[in-house]
């Protein structure tokens, strides 16, 4: 009986060797196996992942002028602009995307009024390339406030606003910044008048006794309004350089629209769009320049408006052809 009972307590003490092993053994391999993962991801971070500094050009210039990157203040400047939008990844990446919609419609605009092409990139610093709206009330891609849209002959009302309109918003800026260029002799300082102010800057000017921008004392935003404009120059021009890759056919693309003119108030346009065969919503997508869903027109006035040459605007469609390869924005 003894022998038995020994038997017992020997194979109990066996069982329990065995399994504090077994869990020392999955004990060790846990380990090691974390140890593993810990190494494998180390080494794709570090393959993968690449925070680096950005380049700064040897020269540069904007609308034609010299940018003096040779003043280390100058240099620090467009460094910090770049350094953000450079790592600002998801606004930035969005900005590019955008940039194959609306720059040809910008570009069209500024070329037939006769001012740089550069211009188009203060669009980009004020706006994003987008519709919005400013604590102070500057509106539109533009950013244009009411009074400065209306001395430029842009409509502003509260049912139709066209510093949405981005071909008459466009047109109104070219102007704008070409008033500010004949004013202060330059294209750069017409840039900061375009966010300070034109009687903001003439007093700055005048107090400090300088004639150019860069060495200029103006408020924070301001100050770094210029560098915000080059920074989104450089890295649009080039975005490999900045560690931006997007294939062409993951950019946004322009619809081709039709004109629709209408020269009578309307008091729903829920209607009007399904006499046209389009939905309201679509239909305010490319017409962002109507605020409400009425228009008041006692003079009968001819609006014009835009919907889809298309109706389906499956995406395949919306691409043109060279798009669809598989090829990186250059």
């Amino acid at each position: 009986m003894k022998k038995v009972k020994g038997f017992a307590v020997l194979g109990s003490l066996i069982v329990s060797l065995t399994a504090l092993i077994l869990v020392f053994v999955l004990f060790v391999r846990a380990n090691n196996e974390r140890e593993s993962d810990m190494q494998q991801y180390k080494h794709t971070i570090k393959e993968r992942y690449h925070a680096f500094a950005p380049p700064l050009p040897d020269s540069m210039t904007f609308c034609g002028e010299r940018v003096p990157l040779e003043y280390g203040f100058v240099r620090e400047s467009l460094d910090r602009e770049l350094t953000i939008a450079m790592y600002q990844h998801s606004q930035s990446f969005l900005i590019l995307k955008r940039t194959l919609r609306y720059f040809p419609q910008i570009e069209y605009v500024l070329k037939e009024n006769g001012v740089p092409d550069d211009l188009k990139y203060v669009c980009v610093a004020e706006s994003a390339l987008t519709n919005v709206v400013s604590p102070v009330k500057a509106e539109g891609f533009w950013q244009f406030i009411s009074s400065t849209a209306k001395r430029y002959g842009l409509q502003v009302s509260d049912e139709y606003d066209e510093r949405y309109d981005l071909l008459k918003s466009s047109e109104a800026a070219a102007k704008y910044l070409q008033t500010l260029k004949n004013q202060f002799k330059s294209w750069v300082l017409a840039c900061a008048a375009y966010n300070c102010g034109e009687n903001g800057l003439t007093k700055r000017l005048s107090e400090q006794n300088v004639a150019d921008y860069w060495n200029l004392s103006l408020n924070s935003e301001t100050s770094r309004y210029i560098f915000r404009i080059l920074a989104y120059k450089l890295l649009i021009e080039n975005p490999q350089q900045y560690g931006y890759y997007i294939r062409l056919q993951d950019c946004y693309y322009p619809v081709r629209t039709k004109t629709i003119n209408i020269d009578t108030s309307v008091n729903d346009f829920n209607v009007v769009c399904k006499q046209m065969g389009v939905t309201y919503k679509l239909f305010r997508q490319y017409n962002p320049q109507l605020r409400q869903n009425k228009l008041t027109n006692a003079n009968k006035k001819a609006y014009i408006f835009y919907i889809p040459e298309r109706k389906d605007l499956l995406w395949q469609n919306i691409l043109p052809p060279n798009a669809k390869q598989n090829r990186f924005l250059q």
